[in-house]
């Protein structure tokens, strides 16, 4: 039987996926993710749901998906557990009212812990497609603006359901690098030695009796506006450049520069904004997880010269612009597996510059990237230990405060640990940059509360900072989450007192 005779609708391809089934989503943030059949399945859910029926899926994923994948079928209680990385604001109050299991993982980790066997493999890989080629018993996938865990996912799963995406062009073949690394210990070296490196094929591979369905769809990328700049997410991006001058300018970045690893997000657009703009930083590349809209225009005007990554979370326009222009941006753009995109080996061999954003930081450098006060799951850990840890420079920038001064980024402790101050080498915001690197914690919490924290809670750390003198990191234990408890009982970290919470 050939792929031309699994042409099915959504409704019917969510028919194969029983109660219980394990689904690998391809895709990596809405870029690629798949729409209507993930729809489907959530229709099916919530019809079965009204008959009294159990019906529940578990979901792998590469990170966030489209709110037609992880909104529909949070909405219909279908989700039996989740990993590695979500975003969605229906699927995040379901994590949190316990309503589905969610395990937060390092986004490089999830394909090979799926290979060695540490989790259950997928049955079905539910991906979205370009086109789809038939060459004797394979088939050819040719996948769209996100790669995510597709290739093991196919691999893994007992069957492949192929959204065949007709709003995304066939031109697309040629921008993707299809790589999986051995297992140990066969493993050998990973051979990209620069971003532009190529390693692997354009397309993902199966079996032609792997294929379960082919759906058609129309349908364009679910990725989101990012937030305008203002003046908070400029200046952090002005003195994200300022440092990297200086360091360039102290000979301890080379004069040709670095490759750049940038987060996702409207802090991570002002920074590449920034950099595009200080011509004292010469043209750039990228070795990135997300490549977003601030990087096609310094493209164009020749900033960046060439960027790697595993999606293109890129809003239509741009994505339209890339799309008009596939002869010239082919050559500048590769985008990867995640477990290659992210992957540890490369961060360290090519030296990036890692820019990420914390939810919240501590004093002596501990950072928080998940949690809200400790319990509430934002979105999960994506990426960033995967560069932190393995970084040239490692950068965590983030507003000094939130809800209009309400909440301090900075506290005495974090409420959630992800990555340790043994990781974490500057971090910048509005008010400054903190060199946290050759500093004793006592040194670190100084050089944060001076440079980085909103001028308005500088005097409530300093007095956090007095109350132990014998220790060598000195926190007052009573008192280390005082500022979150203050915010849960009165809504401002501002009306903190030491001496209603010391014990």
């Amino acid at each position: 039987m050939t792929f031309m005779l699994k042409f099915v609708t959504a409704a019917e391809a969510a028919e194969l996926v029983f109660d219980g089934a394990i689904c690998g989503m391809g895709g990596f943030t809405p870029a690629g993710a798949p729409k209507d059949v993930p729809t489907a399945i959530a229709q099916k859910a919530e019809k079965l749901h009204a008959e009294g029926k159990p019906f529940k899926i578990g979901m792998y994923t590469g990170a966030s998906t489209g709110d037609s994948c992880d909104g529909a079928l949070a909405r219909a209680h279908a989700i039996l557990f989740r990993t590695p990385y979500q975003g969605n604001k229906d699927l995040r109050t379901e994590l949190n009212a316990q309503g589905a299991h969610y395990f937060d993982m390092h986004l490089s980790e999830l394909a090979q812990d799926l290979r060695y066997g540490f989790l259950p493999k997928p049955d079905f890989a539910i991906v979205e497609a370009c086109d789809l080629v038939e060459k004797g018993d394979e088939i050819e996938i040719v996948l769209t603006a996100g790669v995510g865990n597709v290739p093991t996912f196919c691999r893994l799963a007992d069957k492949v359901i192929v959204e065949l995406n007709e709003a995304m062009p066939k031109t697309m073949r040629g921008m993707h690098d299809i790589y999986e690394p051995l297992d140990p210990p066969q493993r050998r070296e990973i051979p990209v030695y620069k971003p532009s490196d190529r390693i692997g094929r354009d397309c993902v591979v199966i079996p032609a009796s792997k294929l379960a369905a082919v759906v058609k769809t129309n349908r364009p990328n679910e990725v989101g506006k990012f937030t305008p700049l203002d003046e908070v997410t400029e200046k952090i991006g002005e003195n994200v450049a300022a440092f990297l001058e200086a360091e360039m300018k102290a000979g301890r970045i080379p004069a040709s520069f670095l490759p750049i690893q940038s987060g996702v997000g409207n802090v991570a657009n002002a920074v590449l904004g920034a950099l595009g703009e200080n011509k004292h930083i010469p043209p750039f590349e990228m070795y990135t997880e997300v490549i977003q809209d601030s990087v096609v225009g310094l493209m164009d005007e020749g900033r960046i010269k060439f960027a790697s990554g595993c999606s293109l979370t890129i809003g239509a326009d741009k994505l339209q612009h890339i799309m008009d222009n596939i002869e010239f941006f082919r050559d500048k753009i590769v985008l990867r597996p995640q477990e290659i995109s992210n992957n540890p080996e490369l961060a360290r061999r090519m030296g990036l510059i890692t820019i990420n954003t914390a939810l919240e930081a501590d004093i002596f450098g501990n950072i928080n990237s998940t949690h809200v006060c400790g319990t509430k799951m934002m979105n999960g850990i994506g990426g960033s230990g995967d560069f932190t840890r393995n970084a040239y420079i490692s950068i965590y920038t983030t507003p000094s405060t939130a809800k209009g001064g309400a909440i301090s980024a900075f506290v005495p402790m974090v409420s959630h640990l992800d990555h340790s101050e043994h990781s974490v080498k500057i971090i910048i915001t509005e008010h400054g940059i903190a060199d946290l690197r050759g500093k004793s914690p006592i040194q670190r919490a100084h050089e944060i509360i001076e440079n980085c924290v909103d001028p308005q809670y500088r005097p409530l750390l300093r007095e956090y900072l007095e109350m132990s003198k014998t220790a060598h990191t000195p926190h007052t234990l009573s008192c280390a989450l005082a500022m979150h408890e203050e915010f849960l009982k009165s809504g401002d970290m501002r009306n903190t007192k030491w001496e209603n919470y010391k014990r």
